[in-house]
């Protein structure tokens, strides 16, 4: 079967480019200006049920959000579509992972220009103290961008094989 040379070439750059984002985190990714606002909706969802839970809200509807939209391609059996979204799970688990790893040293810019130790809420750091983890950052932050670089890489083996298909 012949592949579709345009999805082939969309799965060939959004493969390159996310893989890059999993072993570059720290550069970012043009989906962290979309992320933000969802995070920050969380925090406002969950906020009902308690502090914890408005807290860790805000990176659960991080990764929730493009969850639900592989899942709605994936109900309508766009399985090349749900491949390209699927993408974005995965660059927001690398997204997490970078507000994850900086629990102890609290040095990145929060939200309100503020960093952790410069008095700026940092979500992570409260989570992992509350749950008694903070001393495991490492390994919590290493299982985040393990499955998060997992995602994008079954993004891109999924991506390259829907782009065989003549579907969707």
């Amino acid at each position: 079967m012949k592949p579709n040379r345009l999805k082939l070439a969309f799965a060939a750059v959004f493969s390159l480019y996310f893989l890059s984002v999993a072993f570059y985190p720290m550069e970012g990714s043009f989906l962290d200006t979309v992320d933000l606002p969802i995070h920050e909706t969380g925090h406002l969802l969950f906020s009902p049920l308690g502090r914890f839970p408005g807290v860790a809200g805000g990176s659960l509807f991080q990764l929730t959000v493009p969850a639900v939209f592989v899942g709605y391609f994936v109900r309508r059996e766009e399985w090349f579509s749900s491949s390209i979204v699927l993408f974005w799970v995965g660059q927001s688990m690398i997204n997490v992972y970078v507000y994850a790893q900086d629990a102890v040293k609290m040095e990145l810019v929060l939200l309100g220009g503020l960093t952790g130790s410069e008095g700026g809420f940092h979500d992570w750091n409260f989570l992992l103290t509350e749950t008694g983890m903070i001393k495991h950052t490492s390994l919590v932050a290493g299982a985040i961008w393990i499955l998060g670089t997992l995602v994008i890489a079954s993004a891109a083996v999924l991506a390259v094989k829907f782009s065989f298909s003549d579907e969707d």
